[in-house]
């Protein structure tokens, strides 16, 4: 005990003689927090619109000012024809193009059906499909308003069906509310491995790891040792990081706080645990950040859930997913801040975290005790 001890007084000391240590601890989780929860966002808003107006009425200027009132769409340029369309989609200048028929008006007042073409830049997919269904949304209140404005003139009694939505845990439907709880488990992610398989690779980089194993301590307690530190740092950056969601961005944490440290701590063993084995394979500080990058960031990042839905994968790579200790967090992590879900519904969460947690943090250290032989 005393030797694990001297081991975590001797990590705390490095950490604070490192001048490039602190701000990494301290200062890009928040960094990281403040400029991935504006970043990562789902809400598509700015849209780009062109508008051509064939019509050039009333009623076809009115009916552009549902687009403008929407807060959906920007009005960029107004053509004359349909042939300009073209170029303003293939320099990117635009998402979306409506054109309004020349007898848009005369259709309206008379009651006839009117086409409104919708031309889209369907070179980013998502985007393409949101702007279509915002349009499509406004075309449809539009044509409604007209009959219901028709029916009402002509004092005949039409039945209405409406629908009442309600939206449960985020009812103003903000994207942040979603992505930046993600946010903070991938910032812990990479705060905690990248620092302890730093912290080790230094080690060796410096040949003091060499010097410390050639003393009577021995590879368990050396690994308690150094990954200690980086537990305490770990919540602490759970705290700082929920702090900036609850204060900065109005993020509501609407379950036990307690229940998420200690389900933190789950996904910290399992980090902990990838950081040693990352030192283990790594020869220099460099070397252990592009192999933490390439063979865990990115999979992870893309794989979790967190950028796309795991529902909309292959079956085949859904499959593999469940192998992403990320995945079973972030789903505690939303459950905890946007449902206040307790234990009795995330068990399944948080057994997977433990489970992944004993056997990446076991199979490291064997690992770590067969490569310093």
């Amino acid at each position: 005990m005393h030797i694990i001890k001297n081991m975590i007084i001797k990590e705390f000391i490095q950490i604070r003689r490192d001048k490039r240590m602190l701000p990494i601890i301290f200062i890009v989780p928040i960094i990281q927090i403040i400029i991935l929860g504006y970043a990562a966002t789902l809400d598509i808003k700015n849209i780009g619109l062109l508008v051509c107006d064939l019509d050039k009425s009333t009623q076809s200027r009115e009916f552009v000012n549902q687009f403008v009132n929407s807060g959906y769409f920007n009005i960029i340029d107004y053509v004359e024809s349909v042939d300009d369309i073209d170029k303003y989609l293939d320099r990117s200048e635009v998402t979306l193009a409506i054109v309004l028929p020349r007898d848009f008006s005369k259709n309206v007042l008379s009651g006839k059906q009117s086409v409104i073409g919708l031309h889209a830049d369907g070179a980013d997919a998502n985007t393409a499909n949101i702007s279509l269904s915002y349009a499509t949304q406004i075309i449809t209140k539009y044509s409604k308003n007209i009959l219901i404005k028709k029916l009402a003139s002509s004092q005949i009694l039409a039945p209405r069906v409406t629908a009442e939505p309600r939206v449960w845990f985020n009812p103003d439907l903000r994207s942040a509310n979603f992505m930046i709880p993600g946010v903070i488990a991938l910032v812990l992610l990479i705060i905690t491995m990248t620092l302890t398989s730093v912290s080790i690779v230094r080690e060796k980089e410096i040949g003091t790891l060499e010097q410390l194993l050639v003393t009577p301590i021995k590879p368990y307690q050396f690994i308690i040792g150094k990954i200690a530190p980086f537990v305490l740092i770990g919540f602490l950056n759970i705290v700082l990081v929920l702090s900036i969601a609850v204060l900065w961005f109005n993020i509501p944490i609407k379950g036990s706080t307690s229940l998420l440290f200690f389900l933190s701590g789950l996904f910290i063993m399992t980090t902990l645990g990838l950081g040693i084995f990352v030192s283990t394979v790594s020869r220099t500080q460099q070397q252990a950040m592009v192999t933490a990058q390439f063979f865990v960031f990115f999979p992870f990042i893309f794989l979790s859930g967190f950028t796309f839905p795991i529902d909309n994968m292959p079956w085949i790579i859904q499959q593999v997913t469940y192998i992403i200790p990320l995945r079973y967090f972030l789903v505690i992590i939303r459950g905890i801040i946007l449902k206040g879900a307790g234990l009795d519904i995330l068990w399944q969460q948080a057994l997977a975290l433990v489970a992944f947690g004993v056997i990446i943090l076991t199979f490291s250290i064997f690992r770590f005790r067969k490569v310093m032989k």
